[in-house]
């Protein structure tokens, strides 16, 4: 690997980790692509490369995240847990949490058998990514807005985020089709979905993140970690914005193409290999 993959990579992840085509299919391709070989430095430049697109949609979302954690302590304090939206999103926040963290503690080495060639979870994402896209952007009611969610809406983007744990679709793409079938318009079930998964994003981020650091031979890494990490962040935080305003104007339909045609493209080229 080179600055300059890393430089790529880092734009990929932060392009594709919000945009619902599935970043992990699209890491593998490039990595392919790049002669890049998968070993303990690679994931380890996968692990923080998308930390650093986490840490973009913190810092996007820093000002509702703020007075989601505000609300919260202060209905606890006050002892009404649900006096406001934001002291309720941040009980709905640990309702979407709750199912992934189970199933990825109970089902880890069962999820991690199920990969195999690269291409071929390439090609499998971003097919699935394609499927569910289409179904919920042709059935989708677009009326609900953030102001009216409830549990069993969280609950439905927490279900939608465990499907992201396995091969076969994108983390976002999962939560905003999970938000969407529960009615709410595209750029609110975006918004719904992103703050939902910032927990488990950031907390899977920073656990594997720190096995990272104890990797030895790892600092002699660091600057195509560092390149990674700040292009994923910035190019990251630029996707989010820019996904937010398209949602409030266009379908989804443009994405399910893309993933379709890419996804067919890649089972195709497995074939004829």
């Amino acid at each position: 690997m080179t600055l300059f993959h890393a430089f790529l990579l880092g734009i990929i992840e932060g392009l594709t980790e919000f945009i619902p085509v599935s970043s992990t299919a699209h890491i593998l391709i490039l990595s392919k692509l790049l002669g890049i070989a998968s070993d303990d430095k690679s994931f380890s430049f996968s692990i923080i490369v998308q930390l650093g697109s986490v840490i973009a949609l913190l810092i996007y979302f820093w000002q509702d995240i703020r007075h989601i954690v505000q609300a919260f302590i202060l209905g606890m304090v006050h002892r009404k847990p649900f006096e406001n939206l934001n002291a309720r999103l941040g009980w709905l926040i640990i309702v979407a949490t709750i199912p992934a963290l189970i199933v990825g503690f109970l089902l880890k080495d069962v999820v991690q058998a199920m990969f195999g060639d690269p291409f071929q979870q390439a090609s499998v994402r971003l097919l699935v990514t394609a499927l569910v896209l289409f179904i919920v952007e042709y059935f989708d009611k677009r009326q609900r807005t953030l102001e009216s969610a409830t549990w069993l809406d969280a609950l439905s983007v927490g279900l939608f985020q465990v499907l992201a744990i396995f091969p076969g679709a994108s983390r976002s793409g999962s939560t905003i089709a999970g938000g969407m079938i529960r009615g709410f318009d595209r750029p609110s079930a975006a918004r719904f979905a992103f703050l939902m998964s910032a927990p488990i994003l950031l907390a899977a981020g920073g656990y594997e993140s720190l096995k990272v650091v104890a990797m030895p031979g790892i600092h002699s890494f660091l600057p195509y970690l560092i390149t990674g990490f700040v292009t994923s962040g910035f190019v990251g935080w630029l996707a989010i914005r820019w996904l937010i305003d398209y949602l409030s104007k266009h379908s989804l339909y443009v994405f399910a193409i893309y993933c379709g045609v890419l996804g067919i493209l890649l089972f195709i080229a497995q074939m004829v290999k």
